[in-house]
């Protein structure tokens, strides 16, 4: 039996570099993998690691395949888009309620070029709009329930007509009941104190990220949690000073962290929503893991140090 060499797949591991360079990308690639097991969007996952460096774009597609193909079995579908289009406002809006779903884009545009996107995130479809006919687009969705094919490849659909503009009713097997909806809302809560108003206009003033959910893994949350968080978010403000980290629980706006240690309030399975506030807001992604970590049995890692000294965490 004869074989042209050219054709064959493993001549990258024929030297001692080439082998080496596969095996760091595959590490690399895995190294994803808890940050999707623990509720995170691999698009936000990648938009970080390009940022700090860590891959390149060229491994995009390749971790793309081997984590949401591959090892996760994402439903996909894949479209030349049939009209150009210009605003994704509606699907924005209707995507980020679909809280049983995960969803990653894989968008090419007309030189070939890749870009994930978190469908959900306005500053990864800044990156791409307007979109061009004929450009190709990978929706790929998985549900947190297990073995839900059906769901999955109905929201693909659904995801198309949003994008195309049509209107879409949101489908209730698309809904986890355990996490509210991630709604630009504003607050009615009455305010009583003067500084408290002009710090909530000052906020609404700036861009706000979506709301993102955090599940309490801890048996409870409780003050060793809080302490946790408290040190996560102190760290994330010394990196990023000109940015706000809002917290949410039970639909209402947590303005001491504090108020969250209540024994038994916060229990196991809980999400805990927060959002961040201000201009060229970064390392959402990065703070969401610390603060699963943080509500997690593992939270104690981030209590070293003196009481009042800052983590360097960003």
């Amino acid at each position: 039996m004869t074989q042209n060499i050219s054709d064959n797949k493993l001549n990258l591991l024929s030297t001692r570099a080439g082998f080496n360079h596969a095996l760091g990308h595959f590490k690399t690639s895995l190294s994803f993998s808890s940050d999707i097991e623990e509720g995170l969007n691999l698009a936000d996952v990648l938009t970080e690691a390009l940022e700090e460096g860590s891959i390149s774009p060229q491994q995009l597609r390749p971790v793309l395949n081997l984590l949401l193909v591959d090892k996760f079995r994402y439903q996909n579908q894949s479209e030349n888009l049939t009209i150009a289009v210009d605003s994704v406002d509606n699907l924005i809006s209707t995507v980020s309620q679909w809280t049983m779903l995960d969803v990653v884009i894989a968008f090419y545009n007309s030189s070939g070029d890749l870009a994930v996107i978190n469908p959900v995130n306005r500053d990864h479809w800044a990156q791409v709009l307007p979109l061009k006919r004929d450009e190709l687009m990978v929706c790929l969705i998985k549900s947190r329930k297990d073995n839900d094919e059906k769901t999955e490849q109905a929201a693909c659909k659904d995801f198309f007509n949003l994008l195309y503009g049509k209107k879409v009713k949101v489908k209730k097997a698309f809904i986890d009941p355990d996490v509210k909806p991630e709604e630009k809302a504003e607050i009615k809560a009455p305010v009583e104190n003067t500084e408290v108003q002009e710090a909530a206009v000052s906020v609404n003033s700036k861009n706000v990220s979506a709301k993102i959910s955090v599940l309490v893994t801890n048996e409870l949350f409780h003050n060793g949690n809080v302490e946790a968080w408290k040190k996560i978010i102190a760290s994330y403000k010394a990196t990023h000073p000109g940015l706000e980290v809002l917290i949410w629980y039970d639909g209402e706006k947590i303005n001491d962290i504090n108020t969250l240690f209540k024994w038994g309030k916060v229990k196991h399975g809980t999400p805990i929503l927060f959002s961040v506030a201000g201009d060229n807001i970064k390392d959402v992604s990065k703070l969401r893991k610390y603060f699963f970590e943080g509500a997690s049995q593992r939270y104690e890692v981030f209590l070293r140090g003196a009481v009042n000294s800052v983590l360097d965490l960003f």
